[in-house]
């Protein structure tokens, strides 16, 4: 069956937001005496902000998002746009009746800010945050819960993504995925979790559904 639903994963996917977190990261380490490249900063892109400080200090877990969160989002838009085609590309999906939905482990005030400020945010038919779900991704309970809102069927829904828990919530919940080859992470990486598709650009969703 033809693919008719369509989720996103936000950050690095649709929107640019990678250098805002590396840059909340850098100034959250610094004001709890922690050092941490680039490289390794990098691998803390996508999981649950509380699970990456939790694994780093439990005592201050909650402290650390706090700080991050407050960072993130005073500096947000400075740094945050669309990635290229983006918008192009959803117009083009909307117009061909297809359902478009969000799925995210950003809480909510913030994915609302960023869908804002890139203007894509009337594209989509639904948007599962952080918020609404108990269990993120890479749990398909984020998908499915996208899916029942949209009256989406497995046989005809896309998980797409720039991280590896993108591509796997979309496994765990029987969808097909496609992995993004812009992914700070990068494409070979991404490959290892079995994407049925690898998108070099968002365009690349149009010949795919047969737009």
């Amino acid at each position: 069956m033809s693919i008719r639903t369509i989720l996103f994963d936000l950050d690095g996917t649709l929107i640019d937001t990678n250098e805002l977190i590396i840059a909340s990261f850098l100034h959250t380490f610094e004001h709890y005496n922690y050092q941490f490249s680039r490289q390794e900063i990098i691998e803390f892109i996508g999981p649950p902000l509380f699970d990456t400080f939790h694994s780093i200090n439990p005592e201050k877990a909650e402290r650390m998002v706090e700080t991050y969160r407050t960072h993130n989002m005073n500096e947000h838009d400075h740094y945050v746009k669309a990635f290229p085609y983006v918008e192009e590309t959803l117009q083009q999906l909307k117009a061909k009746d297809i359902k478009l939905g969000v799925v995210t482990t950003k809480m909510r005030q913030a994915v609302a800010k960023g869908l804002a400020i890139t203007q894509i945010g009337d594209y989509f038919d639904t948007v599962i945050t952080l918020d609404d779900v108990n269990k993120p991704k890479p749990d398909a309970e984020p998908v499915l819960k996208a899916m029942a809102e949209l009256n989406a069927d497995t046989t005809s829904t896309l998980m797409v993504g720039d991280n590896s828990h993108d591509i796997q919530s979309g496994h765990n919940a029987s969808v097909k995925t496609a992995a993004v080859a812009w992914s700070y992470k990068g494409k070979k990486r991404l490959m290892q979790y079995n994407p049925t598709y690898m998108l070099e650009d968002m365009r690349d969703l149009l010949s795919i559904t047969g737009v």
